[in-house]
């Protein structure tokens, strides 16, 4: 309410001092200003009939109503502010003060129109590239660059003088190096020096509307030539492993100083005189050899290539691809001789060639597309170089599975299956399934699976996998169903049937009896014969000329009877084996044979010899012609 009243009285003095005189104004106002950076700006302002507040606003901002202006040190408010003075000074001027002024009657609502300060910063003295003493090449053009950096306001000109008259022929540009602030001026002189400008002064200067007068800067031009080489090679075409001889030949004012040789950019170390001898090999092809000869004034360099022949070297091999199948594939290989290599394709192991060039293209892939392909060059001209490499191709393609060979198994017995997968992408898993179940891995009952990696892949196939069933304890039913192997990936799934075989106990048993019957006949047999041998041996040594004999035992004096006519008919071959009997009656026939019949009706024991059948047996055959008769032969 005090407020509201304080407003109401103000505007009523206000209306009253309006009736009673003149209103207050501007006397007068503030105008554009251009100071220059570090100098006094004065901008003015007066006002008549107006005694009240008055401030200064800096871009809208209240710089304070006191003459001092309280945080504004370069600041203050000067003049008769009886008489309506109230002037805004600022020293020194900055950049920073570049901005619009207005000078205000706060009590009497009235502003000045806005005062804008232009700070103006002289340039600095430019400067001549390759300054102060520029080494020019008579009769060649040439350009001398000025520049001018800083933040020189206005941007300075920069303007080319010789002997105080002003030269064309020059371009200008600028560049904002920092926004608002940093800036580079160029000025370019294009000119073709002659003799005559030996020794010459050329002045850059630089000005502007803060700096009138310009700064300038002076060069001094030296009329010199950089050496003029010639760079010959002997001989310029060689095979690889031949000498070559370079020799660097130069013209130069002042004279030459130094000679530099260099093969692809890197130099030769210890070469340093005008003749450089090399052993030409591939890389001078394309590493040329150059000669930089150097004098007081500059440098010149020339280079050469040499003409070398090489063999095939490889520079890329080809790299190894996955592609779907039904998708192309592609192979490159990158070869480099003099000449060019001959490039051909063959798969490996096979010689046909199925391409030739640096590629080899494969449209529509297959499974059987799948293996290692071969890039080839052959020799060169000096028999160096050449070689193959070679990248396998993988299709990728749904798993190929192979049942393996399982051995028969015992009834309750342990068994194994097993399966081959061929896959890529390689699968995401191999299951086994029977009747009533399937198992990936782990083990489930009497099942147990696992799977590995096979010990090599099959080219180009992919990775291979080996996965096994183990069956403990198997059953009937796990000989007469199947099972099944099976592997997925993204391109589909692939599977065999792999049976079980049964392995009986008895057919086993049976064999091994057989086997040992018959050893145990064999040796018996053996055993038999070397008794028989032994025996007949034996008994040729006491009967070699009888050839039949009959002994009674318990005879007297233990001798034979023989007849004049077994004396006659007697050989020395061996009659064989003594036959026992326990008959009487013993018959001997042979050309009158002798029939004896025995007395004691069998009491004695009758034994007979007679000759074997052939003179290498010692087996006797008999032959029983009736009972307790002996037919001996």
């Amino acid at each position: 309410t005090t407020g509201m009243l304080v407003s109401a009285l103000l505007v009523l003095l206000f209306c009253l001092r309006g009736h009673a005189g003149p209103s207050p104004h501007f006397l007068q106002q503030p105008d554009d200003l251009v100071a220059l950076l570090g100098a006094e700006a004065r901008l003015p302002c007066a006002l008549g009939e107006y005694w009240g507040l008055v401030q200064w606003t800096k871009d809208g901002l209240a710089l304070g109503g006191e003459r001092d202006l309280p945080g504004w040190s370069r600041y203050w408010i000067s003049g008769n502010a009886a008489s309506g003075q109230h002037d805004l000074y600022i020293r020194p001027v900055e950049l920073e003060d570049q901005a619009s002024y207005e000078c205000q009657a706060t009590q009497a609502g009235l502003r000045s129109r806005p005062a804008q300060l232009h700070v103006l910063v002289p340039p600095e003295a430019p400067q001549v590239l390759g300054g102060p003493f520029v080494s020019l090449v008579a009769g060649v053009p040439a350009n001398l660059t000025c520049r001018s950096r800083g933040d020189a306001r206005p941007i300075p000109e920069l303007l080319w003088f010789r002997d105080g008259i002003r030269l064309d022929g020059t371009t200008f540009h600028q560049t904002l190096l920092k926004e608002g602030t940093t800036r580079l001026v160029e000025s370019i002189l294009s000119l073709t020096p002659s003799s005559a400008d030996d020794g010459a002064t050329l002045v850059c200067r630089a000005r502007s509307q803060a700096l009138p007068s310009g700064k300038d800067t002076a060069i001094t031009l030296s009329l010199q030539y950089p050496p003029v080489v010639t760079l010959s090679a002997e001989p310029q075409s060689v095979l690889e492993g031949e000498k070559v001889t370079f020799l660097c030949q130069a013209t130069a004012q002042p004279p030459v100083t130094g000679y530099r040789w260099a093969k692809g950019g890197s130099p030769v170390l210890g070469a340093r005189g005008p003749m450089l001898e090399v052993v030409a090999d591939a890389s001078f092809l394309i590493e040329p050899v150059s000669c930089e000869v150097s004098n007081a004034v500059g440098s010149a360099n020339r280079s050469t290539a040499l003409d070398v022949q090489f063999g095939p070297i490889l520079q890329a091999r080809p790299e190894p691809m996955s592609v779907d199948v039904g998708g192309d594939a592609s192979f490159s290989c990158a070869w480099r001789g003099n000449p060019l290599p001959r490039v051909t394709w063959t798969r490996s192991g096979d010689a046909q060639v199925l391409g030739s060039g640096p590629t080899l293209r494969l449209p529509s892939v297959g499974p059987e597309d799948a293996g290692d392909y071969v890039c080839r060059a052959e020799p060169g001209l000096s028999g160096l170089g050449g070689g193959a490499a070679e990248a396998r191709l993988t299709v990728n393609a749904p798993p190929i599975v192979t049942a393996l060979h399982s051995a028969p198994a015992f009834l309750r017995g342990p068994a194994r299956l097993q399966c081959l997968v061929f896959a890529s992408p390689a699968p995401d898993a191999v299951v086994w399934s029977w009747d009533e179940g399937f198992l990936a891995a782990g083990s489930q009952g009497r099942f147990l699976v696992e799977t590995f990696p096979a010990p090599e892949g099959r080219g180009g196939q992919g990775p291979a996998l080996i996965s096994v069933l183990h069956i403990s304890g198997t059953q009937e039913s796990d000989f007469s169903r199947g099972f099944n192997c099976s592997a997925r990936n993204r391109l589909g799934e692939g599977g065999a049937r792999v049976s079980l075989g049964r392995r009986d106990l008895l057919p086993t048993v049976r064999i091994v009896a057989a086997v040992a019957a018959a050893a145990v006949t064999l040796l018996t047999v053996i055993i038999g014969v070397a008794l028989c041998c032994w025996r007949h041996g034996k008994a040729s040594a006491s009967f070699s000329k009888q050839k039949n004999l009959v002994r009674i035992p318990g005879s007297s004096d233990g001798s034979s009877s023989r007849g004049p006519e077994e004396e006659e008919t007697g050989s020395g071959e061996d009659r064989g084996p003594i036959v026992h009997t326990d008959h009487s009656d013993l018959v001997l026939d042979e050309e009158g044979a002798l029939e004896t019949k025995d007395p004691t009706n069998g009491y004695y024991k009758v034994r007979g010899v007679s000759p074997p059948t052939s003179p290498n047996s010692c087996v006797t055959p008999l032959q029983v012609k009736s009972p307790g008769i002996f037919n001996l032969p």
